[in-house]
């Protein structure tokens, strides 16, 4: 099933701006902020969602509060650029749960970037030392330790839709 293409309004784009930021707002409230009665605003929010632009709705937890001390960004170093190599390191890191992001990336000495939550250095070390530089094709992996989060999980802008 082909689902066409969904041109936005100012009301779709209000929807996301509160969406990402308000992800378990009721219908009715939604409805009320955008100015919409809520049968139309419920409509909208399914044509968004049908079309892929809401992909999720989501809970943000503190890592801090569940004793994740650390976040780091490491660069990961692969020893070949071949589809192969990629998917397998990519099929490992899907399977550590102290990962919680991982991108692929250019203009550095690295190939991934990855996001990761340990409790304290020693976590680390287990991580770095018995998991991830164990993974076939790891060459090299450089580490920076986050100080502070600036801000975190910023919404899409809709603005200029």
């Amino acid at each position: 099933m082909s689902v066409s293409p969904l041109v936005l309004d100012r009301f779709d784009r209000h929807i996301l701006d509160i969406v990402q930021q308000e992800g378990r707002i009721s219908n009715q409230e939604l409805a009320d902020r955008i100015g919409l009665s809520p049968s139309p605003c419920l409509r909208r929010v399914r044509a968004l969602e049908e079309h892929g632009l809401i992909v999720r709705y989501r809970a943000e937890v503190d890592s801090r509060q569940l004793g994740y001390q650390l976040m780091a960004l490491l660069h990961i170093s692969m020893d070949q650029h071949t589809p192969e190599r990629f998917d397998n390191f990519e099929r490992h890191i899907r399977e550590i749960p102290n990962v919680i992001e991982c991108l692929i990336i250019t203009g550095q000495a690295a190939d991934f970037q990855l996001k990761i939550l340990v409790r304290d250095m020693d976590d680390y070390q287990h991580l770095l030392l018995h998991v991830i530089n164990r993974i076939e094709g790891v060459t090299g992996a450089h580490t920076s330790f986050v100080l502070r989060r600036v801000f975190e999980h910023r919404p899409v802008p809709t603005d200029r839709l």
